[in-house]
């Protein structure tokens, strides 16, 4: 889902901050069944549950793909609403003042059709709901999965087993952004249209990969692993038990009859009694001050690194004018193996050194205070933003202008009749973008398709460029070598904070559960998931995508004139307000580990807070579960990849 966003959004022509609300649906799934799944999972048969979860996901997955097979062809210019296979030279307007208006823009009667057969206005509730799916599927998997093998393991065992695990489980990002590279590059409608016919590329702002081709795989893989799990035993080791007492067994059944008789007389006072407990140990958990400080810096931890991490794809497109599969595979390929690095790396040290309670908490304080410099590095790798005439430059290309909104025609474009709200960009040799042909003047054209050039562009002259070729080729202008190089030092300071974060992942459930009263363990981390999850997962991405919408620049028009996706964003801007937001979350966070640390000093003085041998299970698990988040790689945050 992560690496398919930026498609989605494009496809279904949403704003970003929706974009992000679908992403939440994985969340919201999961809440709506994850109390049902703690409290009743471990007593059904939890193999059974975890196959039924799968098939759920796998079920999610193809309906998120549905949309795709009865949507009709991807348009990614007005000029495609009368015949989606017709994009021939002839369809791109050029400046002839002595055209009739309605060549150069859309004609009503074809804007009445293409809003006629408009059916892509709200089929991205599929998508959400598929996601939601995907969320409830996913909920049992890790709990009830970690507390089978923990159950009936050996002993010794299980760190093993659930340590392989988490290696297994790190193989599974690695392989998504690589799966959501290599279709990206895929045309969407591929099959169905014929690519020669296709003028734009990869690196278009209007290109929509083959997005859908994930989640069908995906889901159709999730299918098929949920049928071992029905027939694993609900207790591995009842036939074994059995047979050892075959000599006993009408005793055994006369005792067990009697407990079943015992248990149902009591049954309606646990339940009373389970309820009044719970609302005491909740109320409990609630009222400790080191788990509440513990619980806010979390969530604006993780706040912004889920928030971050939903648009990490699209800032790399924007900013460095890399193409969407350029991206989800530096990340798959880089930066997850740096974070299970790290993740296995700070739980090695934390054993390693034996750190009391209060040691843990300083590791995790300088982990972060360390990711967060790194972080700051960020705001020095800003390319300066697209030069485009009539967004950030006058239409003459002489003048930068203080806003895109409302930029005047110049004296070489103002007789051509062009329409404004077109997004057919084409780069002057000049090395300037223009929002389209027409608009830069240009009166000719030769060649068709990708390789199309335009001549005699007025615009481009009137910039003064010395040359006499004032021509023009379909697509933006590429980045300038400084910009391609502050890619790759973007890309370093990326693996050295995610170095620093994962080290200091295995702290989150430690600092969590060493912090409460011991019986309270399982509360505390249900209610750490369930509220970081709320408030993190779901809302995260819908406050990114908000303020990463107001640095739009250019909004496509979708076939009823209403507003579709955005196709070219202000880039400097768009890194201020990304990487600000990030920032104003981040700090707090430092503040209240201060915070957190100073108490636990206070409470902790003279007590021996190491953190004994046989806590190596919870450290393993820690790892467990930050690799079974697919895709925000942080303890207990939930999330998908």
């Amino acid at each position: 889902m992560k690496s398919s966003i930026t498609q989605i959004e494009r496809r279904f022509e949403i704003s970003s901050s929706l974009a992000g609300l679908i992403d939440g649906g994985f969340e919201i799934g999961n809440l709506l069944v994850i109390v049902f799944v703690s409290y009743f999972g471990s007593k059904l048969h939890r193999p059974k549950i975890i196959g039924i979860g799968c098939l759920v996901m796998g079920i999610g997955g193809i309906l998120i793909a549905l949309p795709h097979f009865f949507m009709g062809h991807y348009r990614y210019s007005k000029e495609t609403d009368t015949d989606p296979l017709e994009n021939s030279t002839s369809s791109l307007a050029t400046c002839l003042t002595n055209q009739t208006l309605s060549f150069n823009r859309t004609s009503p009667e074809i804007v009445g059709k293409g809003c006629g057969r408009e059916t892509v206005s709200y089929t991205w509730i599929y998508v959400f709901l598929g996601n939601m799916l995907r969320g409830i599927g996913e909920t049992p998997t890790g709990p009830l999965g970690m507390s089978y093998i923990d159950d009936f393991a050996k002993d010794g065992h299980s760190s093993v087993y659930i340590g392989f695990l988490g290696g297994i489980g790190m193989i599974g990002p690695i392989l998504g952004f690589i799966m959501g590279s290599v279709f990206a590059k895929l045309y969407v409608d591929i099959g169905y249209v014929d690519m020669s016919t296709i003028r734009i590329t990869p690196k278009d702002s209007r290109w929509v990969g083959a997005w859908w081709l994930g989640f069908l795989v995906a889901g159709l893989f999730s299918i098929i692993s949920s049928i071992p799990f029905f027939f694993l035993p609900k207790n591995p080791y009842d036939q074994q038990k059995e047979r050892r007492v075959s000599t006993s067994s009408h005793v055994l059944k006369t005792n067990e009859e009697r407990n079943k008789t015992a248990s149902l007389l009591n049954h309606k006072n646990n339940v009373a009694n389970n309820m009044t407990g719970f609302f005491q140990s909740l109320k409990s958990i609630l009222t400790n001050p080191l788990y509440v400080i513990y619980l806010f810096l979390t969530l604006l931890q993780l706040s912004s690194f889920i928030g971050s991490f939903t648009y990490i794809f699209k800032y790399i497109e924007q900013q460095y004018g890399r193409a969407a599969f350029q991206a989800n595979f530096l990340l798959g390929t880089i930066t997850v193996p740096t974070v299970g690095v790290g993740m296995f790396a700070g739980g090695y040290i934390i054993k390693k050194f034996k750190f009391t309670l209060v040691g843990i908490a300083k590791f995790s304080f300088f982990t972060s205070s360390m990711s967060f410099l790194f972080y700051l590095l960020n705001f020095t790798t800003f390319c300066e933003s697209k030069s485009v005439a009539g967004l950030t430059l006058t239409y003459d290309g002489n003048n930068p202008v203080t806003s895109h909104i409302g930029v005047p025609l110049s004296y070489c474009n103002s007789d051509c009749n062009c329409d404004k709200s077109q997004w057919e960009p084409v780069c002057g040799n000049n090395g300037i973008t223009y929002i389209s042909p027409c608009l830069a003047g240009c009166k000719s054209s030769t060649g068709s398709k990708k390789s199309m050039v335009f001549y005699n562009c007025s615009c481009v002259e009137e910039t003064g460029f010395q040359n006499r070729n004032y021509s023009a080729h379909l697509g933006e202008c590429p980045r300038d070598n400084a910009c391609k190089q502050k890619f790759y030092i973007h890309i370093a300071v990326q693996v050295l904070n995610s170095i620093f974060s994962a080290l200091g992942a295995s702290t989150y459930i430690l600092l969590a559960v060493k912090n409460v009263q011991p019986e309270l363990k399982s509360l505390a981390l249900g209610f750490h998931t369930l509220f970081i999850r709320t408030l993190g997962g779901i809302l995260a991405p819908i406050y990114f995508g908000v303020l990463i919408d107001r640095t739009c620049m250019k909004w496509s028009m979708n076939s009823c004139g209403k507003r579709g996706s955005c196709r070219i964003y202000n880039s400097t801007l768009f890194g201020k307000l990304y990487f600000g937001m990030s920032v104003i979350l981040r700090f707090p966070a430092l503040i209240l580990y201060i915070i957190l640390i100073l108490a636990m000093k206070k409470k902790y003085e003279g007590k021996d807070t190491k953190t004994p041998e046989n806590e190596k299970n919870v450290t393993d698990e820690v790892n467990m579960e930050s690799l079974n988040n697919n895709g925000y790689f942080v303890p207990s945050a939930g999330g998908q990849g």
